[in-house]
């Protein structure tokens, strides 16, 4: 996943007269640690009859010193180069342990190699003031890669980039003094800056190629608009374990593949580009920096050219007609993944499968997806996959959408973040209970509220040893206890106020004999209260089933998937909350005995200040979609925003879905299923063009710094 590039440097000197070139030196050659692949390399030199010889200096850089027998009225310099651009990632390094953190000392011997790199000058008062600004660090210190981040980009903000065409180069205060200054300005600025923190720095000499981004940045600059090449200059450090760093103060990055050192040395001066003598004279000075592309191969960024998209589309469509004339359907879905443009080195983007920033991005995205595929949709938030080891199942969120266009959630508004706190209140969850068994006919009284089970607790405690409990009475040999939701789930469950419902729960089936509407059941209850399954799950999975009746209800019979299905009803909501059904509005729900009744309920229930209201699970959708308008209208009329959650509803023709999971490093997403190829291919691009605006991608950077995909597909 590569793009060559030829990278092509002409420099011309013509002279008024014939001159006497003494011998020059030539640094153009990339230095021995570019990391960036050069293919290929030539140097070509006019007058004609002269003597080059390569050769290294004290440094290790490569020098072409050339040698003129004959006066010449004119010396041109050509560097034709081919470079793999392979992507880098410019943080691919280790560190020794005693460099990880800011301030650290080098090692003796280490020092005498550096001496060089570590010679300061007496720091001028604008120099001093600078650097007073970086303020003490840390006891700890500051992590070294923070801390050369942190002082390049503050480096980049504070001085001006500008082109300076004079010779020579600024001394640190003069760059602070005017705010502004060359890239060879900034990069021997910040070799001043940290060699007076006790860091060996050295000044770089280079080409920097950029080439046009294959996708637009979000954030920050947009980059050049057209592929570039000049010669630049920036800074190296060095860090124990890692070695040079190369450090840009004009861009505030660290090098990458785009910079190519040629020379690296202690002072500007022995890093120019070309150096030498010759007769006095009149002199015209041109050169010329070009850059062109003359492989791509695909790559995660760029899979196909504009060309080969066009070709591959119309083999689609072609194929579209070859099945269609042979009556043959075919239908293709995707299960494609992705992980932060940001934090792709964490946990939750490398092994984890959960973590903050991924559900945040989740979302995100689902809420993208909702807009572009799903306008009249609904998020619901459920259970995903449950592997060996997990404490709990992982979370994924459905994209629901109805295939007729019918809204089957209308309001955004009113749908919550499922992560994000909220300041709804118990008396809230009340309300919002009420409302929803109102309009679905249900009494009041057939409401009840649940709570956490003291009895837990207090068996627990009969377990306990004899005599007064030690400092610490939780076993720190608990494997279960090495899992931070573990351990937080029992905190939190000592701390609760176990006088107050943990939330509501309305009982509520459909009829199965006529379908004749919504039913409900009085829960009689042997101790009186409704009381929940210990836990940290949502209480729509922990309500105590085996309680309610000695014989269970006949099981609903699940819908046949060859049924014929007419189209899904629009629903009409019922009467507002506080107001008893009339002629004409929801019919009152029947009240059926427990042993005729499905163990089934809805739940609504606070949690961070959010209401969550847990769906039960029904046979037909077009229930589902009732259930929703009814529980949509209720939120709207008391002001509340919900999360809904619970089961999803039955698979149906009539209902399409994208399911945006959590999985070991990444996210991954269930596309729905698409029928022709405009069909899979419009899915395809408007996923990942949602992503991208998310802030996810689907590149990374395997252990050993190789550009690669996530997965997927």
């Amino acid at each position: 996943m590569a793009i060559h590039v030829a990278l092509e440097h002409h420099t011309s000197y013509r002279f008024d007269r014939l001159v006497r070139l003494a011998p020059h030196v030539v640094r153009l050659r990339p230095a021995p640690h570019c990391r960036t692949p050069v293919l290929a390399y030539s140097l070509k030199v006019q007058p004609g009859g002269h003597f080059l010889n390569w050769q290294q200096d004290p440094f290790g850089n490569y020098l072409a010193r050339l040698v003129f027998p004959e006066p010449a009225r004119e010396l041109t310099i050509n560097v034709d180069l081919i470079a793999d651009m392979t992507a880098i990632n410019p943080f691919d390094f280790f560190v020794e342990e005693s460099a990880k953190h800011y301030p650290f000392d080098y090692e003796p011997s280490l020092v005498r190699d550096l001496t060089p790199y570590l010679v300061t000058e007496p720091p001028g008062p604008l120099l001093t003031e600078w650097l007073a600004a970086t303020g003490p660090q840390p006891s700890e210190g500051t992590p070294i890669n923070d801390f050369l981040v942190g002082l390049n980009q503050r480096l980049r903000r504070d001085i001006e980039y500008l082109t300076r065409m004079e010779a020579g180069v600024q001394t640190p205060e003069e760059t602070l003094a005017l705010r502004q200054g060359s890239c060879r300005d900034s990069a021997w600025l910040l070799v001043a800056i940290l060699r007076q923190l006790g860091l060996a720095a050295r000044f770089v000499s280079g080409y920097l190629i950029q080439l046009v981004a294959d996708q637009r940045p979000l954030e920050g600059p947009p980059g050049p608009s057209a592929d570039f090449t000049d010669l630049h200059a920036w800074t190296e450090v060095y860090v124990p374990g890692a070695g040079w760093i190369g450090l840009d103060p004009t861009s505030g990055l660290f090098a990458s593949e785009g910079h190519l050192p040629l020379a690296c040395t202690p002072e500007p001066s022995s890093a120019a580009p070309v150096t030498g003598a010759l007769d006095e004279c009149e002199v015209e000075f041109s050169h010329v920096n070009r850059v062109t592309r003359f492989r791509e191969s695909p790559r995660v960024t760029l899979p196909y050219t504009k060309e080969q998209w066009a070709r591959i589309d119309a083999l689609g469509g072609a194929v579209d007609t070859v099945l269609a004339a042979g009556d043959v359907r075919l239908t293709q879905g995707g299960e494609p993944t992705f992980v932060s443009v940001t934090d792709m080195d964490a946990p939750e983007w490398t092994v984890a499968p959960d973590g903050p920033g991924k559900r945040e991005l989740a979302w995100r995205l689902a809420g993208g997806l909702a807009q572009r595929f799903a306008p009249g949709g609904l998020l619901q938030v459920g259970q995903g996959k449950w592997y060996p080891g997990e404490v709990l199942p992982r979370w994924q969120i459905g994209v629901l959408w109805r295939a007729d266009g019918e809204p089957l959630w209308q309001s955004d508004a009113l749908l919550a973040d499922p992560w994000a706190a909220g300041e709804s209140t118990d008396d809230d969850a009340q309300w919002l209970t009420l409302a929803i068994a109102t309009r679905l006919g249900i009494p009041p009284e057939c409401c009840l509220p649940a709570y956490e089970d003291p009895l837990e607790r207090l068996a627990a405690e009969a377990q306990l040893p004899e005599g007064p409990p030690p400092d610490y009475d939780i076993d720190p040999t608990d494997q279960a206890l090495a899992d931070a939701r573990v351990r937080a789930r029992i905190v939190a469950e000592l701390d609760a106020d176990v006088g107050a419902p943990r939330g509501w729960v309305i009982p509520i089936h459909r009829t199965h004999l006529d379908d004749s509407g919504w039913a409900t059941a009085r829960w009689l209850l042997r101790r009186k209260h409704l009381m929940l399954r210990p836990g940290d799950s949502p209480m729509g999975l922990r309500l105590p089933l085996s309680s309610l009746s000695w014989r269970a209800a006949r099981p609903e019979p699940e819908r046949s998937p060859f049924e014929k299905r007419g189209p899904l009803p629009v629903p009409s909501f019922g009467p507002p909350a506080g107001v008893a059904p009339q002629p004409g509005g929801s019919p009152t729900a029947r009240v059926v005995p427990m042993d005729q009744a499905p163990p089934t309920a809805l739940c609504v229930e606070r949690r961070d200040g959010r209401l969550h209201v847990f769906l039960p699970p029904l046979e037909q959708l077009e229930h589902v979609v009732e259930l929703l308008a009814f529980i949509e209208a209720s939120a709207a009329e008391t002001g509340t925003p919900v999360v809904i959650e619970g089961y999803a509803p039955p698979v149906d023709p009539r209902l399409q879905r994208i399911v945006v999971g959590a999985d070991p490093g990444v996210i991954e997403v269930n596309v729905h299923p698409a029928a022709s190829w405009p069909e899979l291919s419009g899915i395809v691009t408007g996923l990942y063009e949602e992503a991208r605006q998310a802030g996810l991608s689907t590149e990374k950077f395997d252990l050993d710094g190789t550009h690669t995909g996530t997965g997927g597909g």
